[in-house]
């Protein structure tokens, strides 16, 4: 999946055009790039086109249209597009009451390294995690993570040809599996090169 450079990017002016129209397309698009782990955590699987929107919001919040303030951006976010050998995620952990939320996140430091997904009846695949910079502190974790599932060609190859898709947690404040929906396996198969057989 090709990274994306400044002439993808819409000016700030433009964007502000097609925000309503692209951002109801991304939310769509995101339907099919979810997984719930519980009630409070959920993995978004990114590709092009919601990097592509995260930066437009970035440009346009921040007012930044001069080129080494979108390169910063670009460099920032192009990581979390998939490589064609990995799955991409953000891990959100969500409590509205910023009390709970406080108390939940200091239960689940080092969750972020326990999240799973499997592919058929192969071994669990963990993640690399927050590789732009350490999220976690001694009281609580980050309600925000970022993943790199590294898969191998095998389970690829499996995934590809149908192979369930399993995610899950295993954290003593978050233990659980789930099976990932079809529609959202087709989306995640398409982040996938299939592999070169020698």
């Amino acid at each position: 999946m090709e990274k994306l450079t400044a002439d993808d990017l819409m000016t700030l002016e433009d964007y502000a055009r097609a925000r309503a129209q692209f951002r109801h397309q991304i939310m769509e698009h995101k339907k099919h790039r979810f997984v719930m782990l519980g009630k409070h955590a959920r993995l978004i699987f990114e590709n092009r086109q919601t990097i592509q929107y995260q930066i437009q919001e970035m440009l346009r919040i921040e007012r930044i249209f001069e080129p080494e303030g979108i390169k910063e951006e670009l460099d920032a976010y192009n990581p979390l597009i998939p490589d064609g050998s990995n799955l991409k995620a953000t891990m959100m952990i969500e409590y509205a009451d910023p009390e709970i939320r406080k108390v939940e996140l200091s239960k689940l430091i080092g969750v972020e390294n326990k999240v799973w997904l499997r592919v058929g009846d192969d071994a669990k695949v963990y993640p690399i995690c927050d590789e732009d910079l350490e999220r976690d502190n001694e009281e609580k974790t980050s309600s925000v993570h970022f993943m790199r599932f590294e898969l191998t060609p095998s389970m690829i190859s499996a995934f590809k040809r149908g192979e369930a898709l399993t995610a899950g947690a295993d954290h003593p404040a978050l233990t659980i599996e789930v099976n990932v929906a079809e529609d959202v396996q087709t989306a995640l198969s398409e982040d996938l090169d299939t592999p070169q057989i020698n």
